[in-house]
C-alpha cells in the first residue's frame, strides 16, 4: 500500500502510512480456511457387532436466559444406543477425548469412529489420540450430513424430544432430562429399523450373555421420576 500511494505521487514515509493504516482499523489478520485433505464417500452400512462402528456429532441450543450450550452426541451405530450426551457451554477437542476416554473404559473400544469436519474432529488433539488408542475416524464428505445418517437421525428425535420441547433455566435441567431421555430411547423405545426393538433390546437378543454394558441398564430404573424432577 505504501508503494501504491508512492507511485500515485504521495511523500508520506512508511511509518506515517502504518499509523493511519492501523487507526483506521484495517490491519485485520486475514482469514485462511483451512484445506481439508479429500474425503471418500462410503455407504452407511449397519455394523454387525457392537463397537464396531461409533458416530458422534455436536448439536447447539440455548437456555432460557440467553445462555448458548452444544451437546456432544455419541452412539453406536449397531444398534443406534445413545452412548453419551454431554452438556456444556464450551466443548473443545481436549474435552472431546476426555468424555471419550470415560466411554471407552465403560463400553469398550470402538474400531472406527465417524465425525464430520468440524474443528474440534480434525484436530491435532483428536488425531493423536485416535492414533495412540488405534481408532480409525472416518471422515465424511464436507457439506455431507446424510453420510453421518444415524447420529443425524438421533439428534432429531433429540431435538424434537427434548430440547425443542422444553424452556431449561439451567443446564443442570437440561442434563437431568437428557439423561432421562436418553434412557427411554435405549431401553423403552421401539425402532423401525431394529424390527421394532429398542437398542438395548436389540443387543441382547443377539448377544444374548455376552451383550455390552448398557446405558443405565437397571431393570429397576424408573426413568419418569428423572423427568418429573427436571421438570419440577
Amino acid at each position: 500500500m505504501h508503494h501504491r500511494l508512492r507511485n500515485l505521487g504521495h511523500t508520506w514515509n512508511h511509518k506515517r502510512v502504518y499509523r493511519v493504516y492501523k487507526e483506521m482499523g484495517l490491519n485485520l489478520r486475514r482469514k485462511t480456511k483451512k484445506r481439508l485433505p479429500s474425503r471418500i464417500a462410503e455407504p452407511l452400512l449397519q455394523p454387525i457387532v457392537a463397537n464396531e462402528t461409533w458416530s458422534m456429532d455436536f448439536m447447539h441450543d440455548v437456555l432460557g436466559n440467553g445462555v448458548k450450550f452444544r451437546s456432544f452426541n455419541v452412539i453406536d451405530d449397531y444398534n443406534r444406543e445413545g452412548l453419551n450426551i454431554t452438556l456444556d457451554t464450551s466443548l473443545n477437542a481436549k474435552r472431546v477425548v476426555k468424555e471419550l476416554d470415560q466411554l471407552i473404559a465403560w463400553r469398550g473400544t470402538p474400531r472406527r469412529i465417524r465425525v464430520d469436519n468440524g474443528p474440534e474432529y480434525i484436530s491435532e488433539t483428536m488425531r493423536l489420540w485416535a492414533i495412540e488408542r488405534k481408532i480409525e475416524l472416518k471422515f465424511v464428505e464436507p457439506g455431507s450430513p446424510y453420510q453421518n445418517g444415524y447420529v443425524e437421525r438421533f439428534n432429531k428425535s433429540y431435538r424434537e424430544e427434548v430440547l425443542d420441547a422444553f424452556t431449561f433455566r439451567k443446564l443442570g435441567e437440561a442434563t437431568a432430562l437428557t439423561q432421562a431421555w436418553l434412557w427411554m430411547y435405549n431401553n423403552e423405545r421401539p425402532h423401525e429399523s431394529l424390527g421394532y426393538k429398542s437398542p438395548v433390546g436389540f443387543a441382547q437378543e443377539r448377544l444374548r450373555s455376552k451383550a455390552p454394558q448398557t446405558l443405565l441398564c437397571d431393570s429397576n430404573f424408573n426413568w419418569k421420576s428423572l423427568v418429573l424432577n427436571a421438570s419440577n
